[in-house]
């Protein structure tokens, strides 16, 4: 059922942004830039003494299609880590484990950009991803603990789920902005790391800085008009 649902947010997702294309005023030439910045994610893993966010970064490039004055389309490909930190208690001998998981993805969100006059645009839109590679660190460095043998293998190696934020122009194609992409997919596939992470979901907070490369085909202050 979950899973079902999170289909159908996507489909939705998507018919906005194809509502979105129709209603877009003028094609002009795609906007092409690369962006990167601060990850906080997390994975709201169950039955743990204490847990987390692991601070991590992302990087990767984008471009901006059907631009108009009001409306454009942003898909992505970002390299991006994720995780969490957690302490597990055993129940036999009443001793915590600190462990940490960090798995690491190929993000390809595509996002409807409405954008607010010149200042400030709104990004929202479905994201895809692939599990690049996954490693469990034991921080206590007990080889009598089971966390060492899980690896990419025991994840979903693909992703899904939704974006949402803001970015601020700052000008000659600049942005700041803020992000928070919500999992909708059970990462947890062997049943080792399902024991570990239940129904662990990704959930990362993202702090970025976008540098648009072809700036002067925009007016003189860096932003696109749609023109």
């Amino acid at each position: 059922m979950k899973q079902v649902l999170g289909n159908v947010a996507l489909l939705l997702c998507a018919g906005m942004m194809m509502i979105g294309i129709a209603e877009a005023q003028a094609q002009r030439s795609p906007r092409v830039g690369f962006k990167g910045g601060l990850n906080l994610s997390n994975l709201y893993v169950n039955d743990v003494d204490d847990e987390n966010a692991r601070i991590g970064w992302h990087a990767g490039v984008y471009t901006q299609l059907f631009s108009s004055e009001a409306f454009a389309i942003q898909p992505e490909i970002n390299y991006s880590t994720k995780g969490t930190g957690v302490t597990f208690v055993n129940n036999l001998n009443n001793i915590d484990h600190d462990v940490k998981f960090n798995i690491n993805y190929l993000d390809i969100p595509i996002l409807a950009v409405f954008k607010l006059g010149r200042a400030a645009e709104i990004h929202a839109g479905p994201y895809w991803a692939y599990l690049l590679n996954a490693s469990i660190r034991n921080m206590d460095n007990d080889p009598n603990n089971e966390f060492d043998d899980i690896d990419r293998d025991n994840f979903d190696h693909w992703d899904y789920g939704l974006v949402g934020g803001i970015g601020f122009n700052l000008g000659k194609g600049a942005q700041l902005g803020a992000r928070y992409n919500y999992g909708l997919n059970n990462i947890a596939e062997s049943a080792g790391a399902r024991r570990l992470l239940g129904s662990s979901k990704n959930q990362v907070a993202q702090l970025y800085l976008s540098f648009n490369l072809n700036a002067d085909d925009d007016d003189e202050d860096g932003y696109s008009r749609g023109y």
